[in-house]
Parts: C-alpha cells; sequence; structure tokens
C-alpha cells in the first residue's frame, strides 16, 4: 500500500450499535479492558511468523512484565476502591467491583495463553539448538559443572527459612519468587516446613557448558532443587511448589509533607510491604504448603493463579542471547543527523541554521547528550534548565548537569520524584546533583511534571541566546534506543521565552502568562485541543475539508473523547494512532463513523506525541497546524500533570512530521492492528508473499527530513522499501 492509496481510501462502513447507550456511558470503552487488549496485541507478536525467535521470546517477557505491574499498580487501585464499598463507576460505567470481574477473567485467559507460547517457543529454540533444561536432563558433566556454580555463586547468599513456632513466616516482597518445600528428616520423620527465597539478585537461568552453535540454561529453582541436601542436611523431600507474589506498589505521599525527598524514600520501604494483590503458585501444589502459603500471606482464592509452567516468564528475556544473531532484528545504527555532521558535530551551530526535528531512535539520542556536553565544556554557556522525568542509572545526561554546575555555570534541575518506579533512582540522581552545586526542585505535591524541556542560554557577541530542546519521550539514553519518540531543537525566541516561564513556574509556582507558542497542562493544554478540534468542525460547517491526524499511547480523556464525536458527526475526518488505551469506540454510526483507530505494534515501542490539523486544508497541506507535545490524552495528563504542547511552524520540520512520520505510520500495514467499535482489535491480513509496508523499516532507512545537511534532498521520500 502506498502513502496515496492508504490516505485516499475511503473509511468502512459504520456500524451500528442499537444496543449501547451513545449518549451515556456506553460511548466510552473501558480503561482497564482497553489496557489488557493492548497487553494481548503485544503477546500475539511472540506469535508472528515474521518476527525473529528470540524478539518473539522478547515479546512474551514484555508481556509478562507488563502485566505484572498492571496488577501491582491499576489492580491494586481498583481493589482497594472496591473494599472501601466505592461505587463511583467509571467513565464507561463499571464499577470498581464490577471492574475486577472483567479484569481477573481476561488476566487469566492471558496468562494461559502466555504459558502456551511459552510451550511452543521452547520447543522452536530446541529446534535452534537453544535447550531450556530440567534437572533430570542433566549429565554427570553437568552435575559436576552446576555443582561448583551452586557452592561459589549461589550458597553463600541463599537464606534457607524453616517455618515453625520459633520461626515464624517471612515476609516475601513485591515479586518475590520462593520455593516452599515439605521436608522429612530422614531418621525421626519428623516433617519441616521450609521456604527457600530465590534471590533476585542472581540471574534466573544459569548457562552449562555447550558445543558451539549450542545453548544450554537451566533455570535457578531446578538448580535449588538439585542441591537441596546441602541446603538441608539430614531431610528428604516429600513435595514442593513454587510461588510468587505481586503487592500493592502505589504510593501515597502525605499533602503537606516537609521535605518530599525523605517522605518518598520512606514511602519506597512501604512499597516493599504493601498488601499482596496477587499470588502465582504452581499447579499441583502439595494441599499442605498451599494451604500454609495462602493463610500466612492472607490470600483468598480469587487472589490466586496457578501455573501450569514456569513462573516468572518476565525473566525470559535473559534468554535473548547476543551471539545469535540470526534470531535477532538485524543490527542497526542510529544514524547522526547530516546538518550535525556539516558543522562538525557542533549543536549550536546545526540548530543556529535553522530548527532541527530528530526522530529517535532512528536519528541517535546521542544528539541530546552531546547537546548537553557541548553546553556543559563551552565557555559562552552560562546558564541550563533541564526537566528529569526518567533517566539511565549512570545518566551521561545527570554527567553534564554535574559538570556544569561544578565549572560555575548556573544549573537548575527539575527531579520528579513521582516517576512511578523510578523514584529511587531520582532520588540518587537529585542528591548527586546539589552535591555538584546545582539548584534540584522537584516542582508540586499534587502535580508530576511529565514536561521534556531543557534550555541552554548563551551569551553571543553582546547578547543572550537560548536554545531549547523539547522532547515526546524521557531523557533516557537506554529506552532512547527502542522507544519512537522526536527531539525538537531550536533557538527560537518565543520558544526560548516560554521554556524559561515553564522553568520559572517550576520554581517558584508563578503561572505562566502569555505564553507565545507553548499550552501546559493543567492551564490551557486541553482546551488548547478542543479549540482545535472546534476549529476543524467549523471548517467542515463551511465545505472546507476538514481533518485531524493524531498520535500518542493512550487516549481516554472524556472531553477530549466527546469533542472527537462531535467532529466526527460533523464531517471532520480522524486517523488516530493509539499505541495502547483507547476509550473511543471508532466507527459506530451516528457517533464516530468518521474516526479510525489503529494501533502499531513492532520492533520498536512507539511513543511519540503528535496532533496535525488540516487548517482548512486537509492533510497533508501547507496550512496545516502541527504540534507535538509530552502528553497523553487522559485525564492525568490534561488534568493533574505539567505537560506541554508545541506547535511547529518551521516548514520543513513541519513537512517532516505530517508527510514523513505521520504519513508512513498512516500508511503501515506490517505492524498495524485496527481497533473495532467494540473495542477489540484485528491485526491487517497480510496474504502470503506479499508486499507490507512497515514504518520502522522506513524510517531506518530514510533520514529525518529536518536533519538532513547540505547534501540531503529536499523532497520527502516515497513511502516504499525493498522488502518486508
Amino acid at each position: 500500500m502506498t502513502q496515496a492509496d492508504f490516505l485516499k481510501s475511503d473509511f468502512p462502513a459504520p456500524t451500528e450499535m442499537p444496543h449501547l447507550d451513545l449518549t451515556g456511558p456506553d460511548r466510552f470503552h473501558n480503561r482497564e479492558m482497553s489496557w489488557l487488549s493492548f497487553n494481548w496485541r503485544v503477546l500475539e507478536e511472540s506469535e508472528n511468523a515474521r518476527v525473529p525467535l528470540l524478539e518473539r521470546l522478547r515479546f512474551l517477557s514484555i508481556s509478562a512484565t507488563n502485566l505484572d505491574e498492571f496488577y501491582t499498580v491499576r489492580v491494586a487501585g481498583l481493589r482497594e476502591l472496591a473494599r472501601e464499598g466505592n461505587v463511583t463507576p467509571a467513565q464507561d460505567g463499571l464499577t470498581p467491583a464490577e471492574q475486577l470481574v472483567l479484569i481477573n477473567e481476561d488476566a487469566r485467559n492471558l496468562l494461559q495463553e502466555q504459558q502456551r507460547m511459552y510451550n511452543v517457543l521452547r520447543r522452536e529454540l530446541e529446534d535452534a539448538n537453544i535447550l531450556i533444561l530440567d534437572r533430570h536432563d542433566l549429565s554427570e558433566e553437568d552435575r559436576s559443572f552446576l555443582a561448583d556454580v551452586f557452592l561459589n555463586r549461589v550458597f553463600p547468599i541463599l537464606s534457607p527459612l524453616a517455618i515453625d513456632p520459633a520461626h515464624p513466616f517471612p515476609f516475601i516482597p513485591n515479586l518475590g519468587y520462593s520455593l516452599a518445600l515439605q521436608l522429612e528428616r530422614t531418621k525421626s520423620k519428623r516433617v519441616l516446613h521450609a521456604l527457600l527465597p530465590i534471590p533476585h539478585q542472581i540471574e534466573r537461568f544459569v548457562f552449562l557448558p555447550s558445543e558451539a552453535g549450542t545453548h544450554r540454561a537451566l533455570p535457578l529453582e531446578e538448580l535449588l532443587l538439585l542441591h537441596l541436601d546441602s541446603l538441608f542436611p539430614g531431610y528428604r523431600e516429600k513435595g514442593h511448589c513454587a510461588f510468587r507474589v505481586l503487592r500493592d506498589s502505589d504510593l501515597e505521599v502525605e499533602d503537606e509533607a516537609e521535605d518530599l525527598v525523605r517522605e518518598f524514600e520512606v514511602a519506597l520501604k512501604r512499597r516493599r510491604r504493601g498488601e499482596v494483590v496477587r499470588m502465582k503458585i504452581t499447579k499441583d501444589a502439595p494441599s499442605a504448603l498451599r494451604t500454609l502459603i495462602m493463610d500466612e500471606l492472607e490470600v483468598s482464592d480469587d487472589e490466586v493463579v496457578e501455573i501450569d509452567g514456569m513462573i516468572g516468564l518476565a525473566d525470559l528475556s535473559e534468554l535473548v542471547i547476543d551471539e545469535r544473531h540470526d534470531l535477532l532484528w538485524p543490527t542497526f545504527a542510529p544514524r547522526v543527523p547530516e546538518r550535525v555532521q556539516d558543522f562538525d558535530g557542533d549543536m549550536f551551530a546545526a540548530i543556529s541554521q535553522k530548527d532541527m526535528l530528530l526522530h529517535h531512535p532512528y536519528e541517535t539520542f546521542d544528539m541530546v547528550v552531546r547537546f548537553l556536553q557541548q553546553a556543559a565544556r563551552d565557555p559562552d554557556v552560562v546558564a541550563i534548565k533541564q526537566t528529569l522525568y526518567r533517566t539511565s542509572k549512570r545518566s551521561p545526561i545527570v554527567e553534564a548537569l554535574c559538570e556544569a554546575a561544578e565549572d560555575g555555570k548556573s544549573v537548575t534541575a527539575l527531579v520528579e520524584l513521582k516517576a512511578r518506579f523510578d523514584e529511587a533512582a531520582n532520588i540518587r540522581q537529585s542528591r548527586r546533583l546539589e552535591r555538584s552545586g546545582a539548584h534540584v526542585v522537584y516542582g508540586f505535591t499534587d502535580w508530576k511534571t511529565h514536561a521534556k524541556i531543557s534550555t541552554v542560554v548563551r551569551r553571543e557577541g553582546d547578547r543572550l541566546v537560548t536554545y531549547t530542546h523539547y522532547g515526546t519521550g524521557n531523557y533516557h539514553p537506554i529506552t532512547a534506543k527502542i522507544y519512537t519518540d522526536l527531539s525538537f531543537f531550536t533557538c527560537d525566541a518565543d520558544l526560548g521565552r516560554d521554556a524559561t516561564k515553564v522553568f520559572n513556574y517550576l520554581s517558584g509556582y508563578v503561572k505562566p502568562e502569555k505564553l507565545e507558542n507553548l499550552a501546559i497542562s493543567p492551564h490551557n493544554l486541553k482546551s488548547t485541543l478542543i479549540a482545535k478540534i472546534d476549529a476543524e468542525i467549523a471548517h467542515a460547517e463551511a465545505g472546507k475539508p476538514a481533518e485531524i491526524w493524531a498520535k500518542m499511547n493512550s487516549l481516554i480523556e472524556p472531553e477530549v473523547i466527546d469533542a472527537l464525536y462531535r467532529a466526527s458527526q460533523s464531517g471532520v475526518k480522524i486517523n488516530l494512532v493509539i499505541r495502547g488505551i483507547c476509550g473511543l469506540r471508532p466507527g459506530v454510526k451516528g457517533l464516530s463513523e468518521n474516526i479510525r483507530v489503529k494501533s502499531i505494534v513492532g520492533r520498536f515501542l512507539e511513543h511519540s506525541r503528535i496532533v496535525c490539523f488540516g487548517n482548512g486544508g486537509g492533510l497533508p497541506s501547507k496550512k496545516a497546524r502541527v504540534y507535538i507535545s509530552s502528553a497523553d490524552w487522559m485525564g492525568r495528563n490534561l488534568n493533574r500533570r505539567i505537560e506541554t504542547l508545541i506547535e511547529v511552524k518551521n516548514n520543513t520540520v513541519k513537512a517532516q512530521i505530517v508527510s514523513q512520520v505521520m504519513a508512513a505510520n498512516l500508511a503501515d500495514v506490517a505492524q498495524t492492528w485496527v481497533m473495532n467499535p467494540d473495542g477489540t482489535f484485528d491485526r491487517l491480513p497480510i496474504p502470503e508473499g506479499a508486499f507490507a509496508f512497515n514504518c520502522h523499516r522506513f524510517f531506518m532507512e530514510n533520514p529525518s527530513l529536518s536533519g538532513r545537511g547540505s547534501a540531503g534532498a529536499s523532497d520527502v521520500p516515497k513511502l516504499t522499501h525493498t522488502e518486508d
């Protein structure tokens, strides 16, 4: 399918849904079920024959990780509401208790499918000479090798725990994985119950010596069972099972905490001790052990899931081994933009020439790092301001900020302590920045700061020039290798002033006024979006072309969805690329017949947030108004977070976003799922042997338009490539 074919194709016939009250909650799809639907799509990539084998295993691992986090945060919250008797319905009309029933049924089916795929992939891995063994498959040579591994790499950190009146049941932390044992003393026949927590500090799989081209791995629990006599001398095993607990991992922080950092350090310790929301246990566990564990952990039958297979499928990522290039995605090296090369790596010179938009991971995130490293070492730079929502453990960005502060530059870092599951890392980073002399601020207690902004103020002649970076993703060099995001660099004075006002707001709590080219939530970002949607409605009613293209991770904010419904009913053509959660029902007659929703799940994680309005000229067109944002269209992002939405006015960057990034996403066939009115998704059918356009491959093969240098062509590359 070419770009022209897709963009000119008719919208499918609308679906009649007379059983739904489209004026009430039925017009929305449930958020939690939509998320589960996304994780089903992730899991189904593990069965996609177009995906290399070890990458399919990685998709299975990701699906398992996703589901664990979903339960420790979302389900834990709903469970608490239901226990308190809260019957307030979600926007789709379901109470917390009703949602839990649907979630648990679908999640149990998902767990079963994960185990089925594990068995399928295990057989295919064996055919590819990657073997997952159990203790009964071992030779004497293997046992000798493993005895040494156990003694020197495992035994010193194990803590076998007897369970009796003198040894009460121990605390099992969130994600804790343990073996429960029924043991019998060989002489007295006395029964002993014991736990053997499996340390997370040790990798889940032990690789054994193998012939060239073969890889053999033994799960750690099999190694432990093999050496029970060393852990419990004088006892023999009568029965065992494995279990894993998921605990409530949401954090609650006192609104008036005097010391926000100290409060979060305490809250992180509480997280480990949250209530159990789910326990996975091996099928056919000895009844005495199962009862003991359930009683001690205070879990009910509906919170227990029996697993006929491997518990902790997330750990399968350890088997994605670099040595098997033939079973991985082809090697890909991100590009350095030609324009930066033209200026011998000088970011300021490249940005001074004109605005530049980089598309990660296709263009290397190293340019963002270089921007800050260059600023730290440039004697003409006087100030740097930076938001940090998520970043890596040994972050080169934090290194650059520390270097700049130690060099006497004015450095302000906004560190978001409430970045879920990164709170501890962010506390460490903030302490380090403070020691270097940087000003560290933490923003608002009530609102997370999710905006991605960096400013560098540079003395050039007799004036100060502000260089600004606006991003759609985090300042995280590791995730930037797999997340698709946009980095917009500019020295436009208006955008620089807007960014400075946002930083002053974060540090001084003074609401920014007279923003020139930027909207900010929770103040005017949502109203700006709705106003732009209403403007498209006016164009449609005036008989002009009216169209909206948007791309994001999630869409559930009811006022925005209702605005899109109004636009559809007025004749505005709306194409949405929503990776994950979508509460909008597309293609419903009388409600949303002019709305299409697709989800792209493939090699890279779609993460950029973009919205394009035809502005009376349709799309693509030079009249289009084009925006990039840090915000998904969710209640939390638009109403309870600090987020940014900026309009891109540079013609080259606009063309890149509309006719390259968005057009390729809309034209994708190879990785596309289409949403149905009932909330389900169907993969686009691809006839065997047929060409299927893959937007990820297109972006790998074609440089970003605004990053082209003097050697680059001025036209937009055609949406084709040699093969899928």
